[in-house]
């Protein structure tokens, strides 16, 4: 019962959350990248322009963010400089695109947000491909 409560962090344990953490965070944003990859790669460039840079540039910076952002997280490749594009795009999410909406609306890119400002703040960990490289 004592360990429960216990805050002594172990290496192992933070290591395995921060890959967890990476696996979820970029693998459930492609979810959300890969359909606006598509729109991109098909022409249809319909889509929101919250920043007032057009949407063509806001549908390519949306795709560079969601999904090329999403797959260097993941593999923990550049993740510090990866999570960037993806916190400005769930920030710009969060506060413009809802920022007039219900909490519940705004959630979902909220909860993406802290992910990657975690993943900012501590890096990819021991199991990604920034510590093979950072090895050599």
């Amino acid at each position: 019962m004592k360990k429960l409560f216990q805050t002594k962090l172990n290496n192992t344990s933070v290591h395995l959350s921060l890959l967890l953490l990476r696996l979820a965070t970029g693998g459930f944003m492609l979810t959300h990248g890969y359909p606006k990859l598509q729109r991109l790669l098909s022409g249809e460039m319909q889509f929101g322009d919250p920043l007032g840079l057009g949407p063509e540039v806001s549908l390519v910076l949306a795709v560079f963010a969601e999904f090329f952002c999403s797959i260097l997280i993941v593999l923990g490749l550049g993740t510090r400089l990866a999570v960037i594009p993806s916190i400005v795009t769930m920030a710009v999410a969060a506060f413009i695109v809802h920022g007039a909406d219900p909490f519940g609306r705004k959630e979902m890119a909220l909860l993406y947000l802290v992910g990657y400002v975690v993943l900012l703040l501590t890096g990819s960990g021991k199991i990604s491909v920034d510590r093979l490289i950072s090895r050599k």
